[in-house]
C-alpha cells in the first residue's frame, strides 16, 4: 500500500511538472502570436537596420504570416487541451467528485488569465521586446519536421475551404498612403518628427498623385514674346518681369514656337544684334499634356536638362506652363525670390474662416478648414467659387457650398483673385 502511494505521488508530480511545463509554453507561444502579428514588415526591417538580437528571423517570420501563424495556434492548443485535461484528472483524484468544480475554476481563471489575457497583454505593450523575444523561439519550432508537417495540413486544409490567394495576399501588412500619413501625423503628435518632417512627408507622398495642371502658372499670367519683336524688347519684358526664360509665340499664345532665355538675348544685344527678331535666338519649347504626373515631369527635366515646359489642353490649346521650380515648390514650399512680389497666401480670420489666394489648391484649402471641400472639374478655390456662382462673381458675391460661405473677396478682370471662406450661412 505504502509503495502504492508512493507511486501514485510519483505520477502526480510528473503530471504537474508536465502541467506546469505545458502552461508556460502556452503562455510563450501566446506571447508570440500577438507580439508577432503586430509586427509590420516595415517594423521588422527597421529593428534589423538597428541590429537587434532576434531581428533576423522576426523579418523571416513576417514577411511569410502563414507560416507561423497555424504551427503557433496549433501548438498553444494542444499545450492548452492537454494542461485542461490533465488538471482535470489530478482535480478528480485530489478532490473527488468536487474535483471537477476545482479544475474547471482552475482552467478558467489561471490559465486563460495567466497563460493567455497576461502574455497578450503584456506583448501589445511591450511589442519590439515581445517580438524580439519569441521571434528565434518561433523561428526554430516552424523548422521542427512534426511541426512543419502539421502546418503543411493545416495550410491545404485552409487553402481548400478559402481558396488560394494571389501572391500578394502571402505577403503581411501592405502599407498604403494614408496608413504613412497617419504614422507621420501619430510620429508629429508624439514629437518624434518635427512639423517640418510631416509637412515634407505629406509633399512626397501627394506629389505622386499631382498632375502638371495643378502646379502649372496658368495662361493668363504667362509673360510671352511676339516672334516678330526685336531682341531687346523681348529682353526687357523678361527682365522686367524676373523670368530667365520666356515662351515665343507667332500668331496668337496657342501658338507658341519657341523659348526665348534672357541669356541668350544679353549675348546677341551685347554683339549689337538687339534690333533683330526674337525668333532668330530663341530655342526649341517642349510641350506636355496637363494632365502628365509631376513625379514624371521631374525626372524627364532632369533627364533631358530642360527647366522649363509649355502646358497644353486636350485640343492642343496652351492651358500654360511649368517649371522646375514649380514642382520643387510642390516638395519644399513656396520658394520666394528678389523678383516674386510675395502675397500673403492664407489670412486666418475669427470663427474659423479664412482668406486665401484663389489659386491654392482645393485639398490645401480643405486641411486648413479641417473639413472636406466639393471636388470636381476643377484645381483650385478660385475654380470652385466660380462653377458654383455659374459666372464670374461680382467682387463681394458669396455662394455657399458645403456649409461654407465662399466670397470673391477680390476680382481681377475675370479672375477670382483671392476668396473668403467663412462657415456659416449666407446674409
Amino acid at each position: 500500500m505504502i509503495l502504492a502511494a508512493t507511486g501514485w505521488k510519483s505520477i502526480d508530480g510528473v503530471l504537474l511538472a508536465v502541467i506546469i511545463v505545458l502552461l508556460a509554453g502556452s503562455g510563450v507561444l501566446a506571447l508570440a502570436e500577438t507580439s508577432l502579428v503586430r509586427t509590420s514588415r516595415v517594423k521588422a526591417r527597421s529593428l534589423a537596420d538597428q541590429h537587434r538580437r532576434g531581428s533576423r528571423p522576426l523579418v523571416r517570420l513576417v514577411e511569410r504570416p502563414e507560416r507561423f501563424l497555424n504551427p503557433i495556434l496549433l501548438l498553444v492548443l494542444v499545450c492548452q487541451l492537454v494542461s485542461a485535461t490533465l488538471v482535470g484528472v489530478l482535480a478528480e483524484q485530489w478532490f473527488g467528485p468536487i474535483g471537477v468544480v476545482v479544475g474547471t475554476v482552475f482552467e478558467v481563471v489561471v490559465i486563460f488569465v495567466l497563460f493567455e489575457a497576461v502574455p497578450k497583454n503584456w506583448a501589445v505593450h511591450n511589442p519590439e521586446r515581445a517580438a524580439l523575444f519569441s521571434a528565434p523561439l518561433v523561428a526554430g519550432l516552424v523548422r521542427f519536421p512534426p511541426v512543419r508537417a502539421a502546418s503543411k495540413v493545416l495550410i491545404g486544409l485552409a487553402n481548400l475551404m478559402i481558396g488560394r490567394g494571389g501572391k500578394d495576399d502571402s505577403i503581411a501588412q501592405q502599407v498604403t498612403e494614408h496608413e504613412l500619413l497617419a504614422m507621420a501625423d501619430v510620429a508629429h503628435a508624439e514629437e518624434v518628427i518635427e512639423p517640418e518632417e510631416r509637412a515634407f512627408i505629406h509633399s512626397v507622398i501627394d506629389f505622386g498623385d499631382t498632375v502638371v495642371r495643378e502646379v502649372m502658372i496658368p495662361r493668363p499670367d504667362m509673360v510671352t514674346a511676339e516672334v516678330a519683336s526685336s531682341v531687346s524688347e523681348a529682353l526687357r519684358g523678361a527682365l522686367a518681369a524676373g523670368y530667365s526664360r520666356i515662351p515665343v509665340y507667332r500668331d496668337n499664345i496657342d501658338d507658341v514656337v519657341g523659348i526665348a532665355y534672357a541669356k541668350d538675348l544679353m549675348r546677341s544685344e551685347h554683339d549689337g544684334l538687339d534690333a533683330e527678331p526674337v525668333g532668330d535666338h530663341m530655342r526649341p519649347a517642349r510641350f506636355v499634356p496637363e494632365t502628365k504626373r509631376v513625379a514624371s515631369m521631374l525626372r524627364e527635366m532632369q533627364d533631358a536638362k530642360f527647366h522649363l515646359a509649355i502646358v497644353v489642353d486636350e485640343y492642343g490649346g496652351t492651358a500654360g506652363l511649368v517649371t522646375l521650380e514649380d514642382l520643387i515648390e510642390e516638395l519644399v514650399g513656396e520658394i520666394v525670390d528678389e523678383f516674386d512680389v510675395e502675397e500673403p497666401g492664407v489670412e486666418r480670420l475669427e470663427g474659423g474662416g479664412i482668406v486665401v489666394t484663389g489659386r491654392m489648391p482645393i485639398d490645401d484649402a480643405a486641411e486648413l478648414l479641417g473639413s472636406e471641400l466639393p471636388e470636381g472639374g476643377w484645381d483650385t478655390v478660385g475654380g470652385l467659387l466660380l462653377d458654383m456662382a455659374g459666372r464670374v462673381p461680382a467682387q463681394g458675391e458669396s455662394v455657399m457650398v458645403d456649409g461654407f460661405r465662399l466670397t470673391a473677396d477680390r476680382v481681377q478682370g475675370r479672375r477670382i483673385a483671392r476668396v473668403r471662406i467663412e462657415p456659416g450661412a449666407v446674409d
